[in-house]
């Protein structure tokens, strides 16, 4: 079950930013090519000034695929999705270290920059403010920041050991569920 606020539509595809952009994509502005067209004016970002540092910058950014220039693509906003690309070879490379005994949808792949990300959004999608996770001790502290304060929910750790490898046991885990109640 996803959280209230991952079920709200303002940050989907239907968003009026996202409708400006998907307009964008269709008639981009160009100095020579198209002077009529759409400047995108809703990114953090400069897409006319990169193209002009390119054609000045040449030998600053040799990066190419199979002679293709692929720079821009790389140093622009990237589609929140994910380099498609990149996920391709991502689950082609997860099947190949399970012996092709496992197959992934590039699709229902996410990619994050890191687990504290991962966990946090994780979080944002599937606990409500004031909810508890239960979490094995010891912990990343930056936790108690980036999951508790960002994101509302509440910390309760499971106490481990390192008598027995800080393996969670049974009355920890009782204990934690207890005290989260």
């Amino acid at each position: 079950m996803l959280s209230s606020k991952a079920m709200l539509d303002g940050h989907g595809e239907e968003s009026p930013y996202f409708q400006g952009w998907k307009e964008y994509e269709k008639n981009p502005y160009d100095d020579v090519q198209n002077p009529t067209g759409i400047i995108q004016m809703g990114l953090a970002e400069n897409q006319y000034l990169l193209k002009t540092w390119i054609e000045n910058n040449q030998d600053a950014t040799r990066l190419t695929n199979n002679g293709e220039f692929m720079f821009q693509d790389l140093a622009l906003f990237q589609d929140y999705h994910g380099l498609p690309a990149f996920k391709n070879v991502l689950v082609e490379f997860m099947a190949e270290i399970r012996g092709n005994k496992a197959s992934f949808d590039p699709r229902n792949l996410v990619l994050m920059a890191g687990a504290t990300t991962a966990s946090e959004t994780l979080t944002f999608c599937i606990a409500e403010h004031g909810d508890a996770f239960l979490l094995p001790t010891p912990y990343y502290p930056g936790y108690d920041r980036d999951l508790k304060w960002r994101t509302g929910v509440e910390l309760v750790p499971i106490h481990c050991s390192s008598s027995n490898g800080f393996k969670v046991t049974k009355l920890a885990l009782e204990e934690a569920y207890e005290h989260a109640k």
